[in-house]
């Protein structure tokens, strides 16, 4: 292998930050590889993502707007990524962690006779093989497998890696469509997640709750209060999710999410390895707890000890009260 293609996923012309980490990554295994970074980005709204991606280091950014690969489910999409491999010649292509990522890699491994791993956490060369870090079995063992073969398929997991801006040629290269190609599966409508639903994976800011939260009802209201007041998203740690309190979806951890906001708060998290496993590349994490001896306390920057529902809503205030005094 010598160069590294990623696939980069975005919505209305906007990457995933899930992509912008594969980027990010891609430039130090091609560069150990002695080889070039490939972006492939693909559907309506292609050219505007491209233009965000010449901000990250891709030597070339290969694009198509092709009508079919929105109109039709996910091969139209394979084929493109197939023809850049193919081009390229021996390279690891990465793909995002997610359901379609999955799919989309999948398929392309088979046509490639290559090799696939997902959840990926680390990425490394080792006299010029791609070796992949990723946990198995909800965490209790973590493996490390070498690429045979001319190709590897990786699925990166979200938030596993830092997004490092740092501009590469850039160069745009116009797609071909795929000749002699026939899809059968067409899309004839999307369920579109409702505005202002931000995903935790996705958030720059996340107001986890855990046990000490007490019930369903704090992620309803002072928790959604703080993080909206914050612009973010609300998490959960396990021990909450397994009450029933709140979604899977919010669930932070090994078993969870993988999270990376600027800013973390953990409210009634005792903060157990499984937790702190979910949301270590978090920048700024502060904890409001009763307990002043709970895990978290060691690794956050911030341990607030008190009555969370008397902390958490002055917190809110005082966040909204900033927010005004400079609009």
């Amino acid at each position: 292998m010598r160069d590294v293609i990623v696939s980069i996923e975005h919505t209305a012309g906007k990457p995933r930050r899930v992509s912008l980490e594969a980027l990010s990554q891609a430039k130090e295994i091609a560069a150990a590889l002695g080889g070039s970074v490939h972006a492939v980005v693909l559907g309506k709204g292609a050219r505007e993502a491209a233009e965000t991606l010449k901000g990250y280091p891709a030597d070339k950014i290969h694009l198509s707007e092709d009508a079919d690969i929105d109109a039709f489910l996910l091969d139209p999409q394979v084929d493109y990524l197939e023809s850049v491999a193919k081009a390229a010649g021996p390279s690891l292509v990465l793909v995002p962690n997610t359901m379609v990522g999955r799919d989309i890699g999948s398929r392309l491994a088979a046509r490639l006779d290559a090799g696939l791993t997902s959840d990926i956490v680390g990425l490394s060369v080792d006299g010029g093989k791609v070796a992949c870090v990723s946990p198995k079995l909800g965490g209790i063992t973590v493996t490390t497998c070498a690429f045979r073969g001319d190709y590897g398929v990786a699925a990166i997991r979200p938030n596993a890696f830092k997004a490092v801006p740092g501009a590469g040629a850039g160069e745009i290269v116009e797609l071909a469509k795929p000749a002699g190609k026939t899809y059968a599966i067409r899309i004839d409508d999307e369920v579109v997640e409702a505005a202002g639903e931000l995903g935790v994976e996705e958030a720059s800011t996340v107001v986890s709750g855990g046990r000490g939260v007490g019930g369903p009802e704090p992620f309803k209201t002072i928790l959604k209060d703080l993080a909206d007041a914050l612009g973010g998203a609300v998490g959960a740690s396990r021990a909450a999710v397994d009450a029933g309190w709140i979604s899977h979806g919010h669930q932070v951890g090994q078993t969870g999410k993988t999270i990376g906001p600027n800013l973390y708060i953990a409210v009634g998290i005792s903060g157990a390895i499984q937790h702190k496993v979910g949301m270590r590349t978090a920048g700024t994490i502060v904890a409001i707890n009763k307990d002043g001896t709970v895990p978290i306390g060691e690794f956050a920057d911030l341990l607030v000890v008190g009555d969370l529902f008397e902390i958490v809503p002055q917190l809110t205030a005082s966040v909204k009260e900033l927010a005004a005094a400079h609009t």
